[in-house]
């Protein structure tokens, strides 16, 4: 696991603070935490969508992602978000089958539809696997305001139009990163089974931050790494400021 870690140590310009880990491990907090885990999960899904359709896609294929995204944002969105059913779903049916078309125009357009398929496939994998566990441990799924950590993030992106898909690959390269660092940090408080699920998620999480980063190059006619540098330092202000709410992302929470 050290090997896997070692690179996200290395981007990371900081790690979780021990305040925020005392107090996601209290029991009063692991509801909160595996209900935000959970709608990071479909975000992260939803955010890759995003920018499939904005960036790389025809329009037919980018109502195929869609419809794929369907099912799930019915979830969310339901008034009685009913877990049995959703989870009990004929997820084939679901499946993405639809022949996705790159762009003409840009191109870079096919580089990015392989790697961003595969992430939002295990988003929404990882989001039925939380789903899972929270049902088993009578935890109710709701819909709960998002932190200040991603909005923080993006309120940086540039506006100049050429640059700024390379600024939203750097912050998804930041956002995986930490959340793979927090699965690290946690997984030893928790208890078997979702300590051995977090690890779980630990090479998947690497693989999505490193295939940001590498996209982010790519479409970026100049070296990134100064600007890597400015959202890593960024990031680690938010992970280590003091947060009035606890969340997956949140800062270090305030004294009590």
């Amino acid at each position: 696991m050290q090997q896997l870690l070692a690179p996200i140590h290395a981007f990371l310009r900081c790690e979780t603070p021990q305040t925020w880990i005392d107090v996601a491990i209290k029991s009063d907090s692991l509801d909160e935490l595996l209900i935000d885990h959970c709608n990071c999960e479909l975000k992260a899904a939803q955010t890759a969508i995003f920018l499939l359709r904005k960036y790389a896609l025809d329009k037919d294929s980018g109502r195929a992602l869609l419809a794929w995204a369907k099912p799930y944002e019915e979830f969310i969105y339901s008034q009685d978000h009913d877990v049995v059913s959703f989870l009990a779903r004929d997820v084939k049916k679901n499946e993405l089958v639809a022949e996705l078309m790159p762009k003409p125009n840009f191109k870079f357009a096919a580089n990015l539809v392989s790697p961003l398929i595969r992430l939002i496939k295990e988003e929404f994998h990882h989001f039925e696997q939380v789903l899972e566990l929270m049902h088993k441990r009578s935890i109710e799924y709701r819909n709960i305001r998002a932190g200040r950590y991603a909005k923080g993030m993006m309120s940086y992106v540039t506006t100049h139009e050429k640059d700024i898909l390379r600024d939203k690959l750097i912050v998804g390269a930041y956002i995986e990163a930490r959340s793979c660092e927090r699965f690290a940090k946690l997984a030893p408080y928790l208890d078997g089974e979702l300590s051995k699920f977090y690890v779980s998620l630990l090479r998947s999480e690497a693989r999505h931050y490193q295939d940001y980063l590498a996209l982010a190059q790519l479409v970026s006619p100049e070296d990134i790494s100064e600007r890597v540098k400015y959202f890593g330092e960024l990031e680690a202000e938010l992970i280590l400021a003091q947060d009035d709410e606890f969340r997956f992302h949140s800062g270090s929470p305030l004294a009590n």
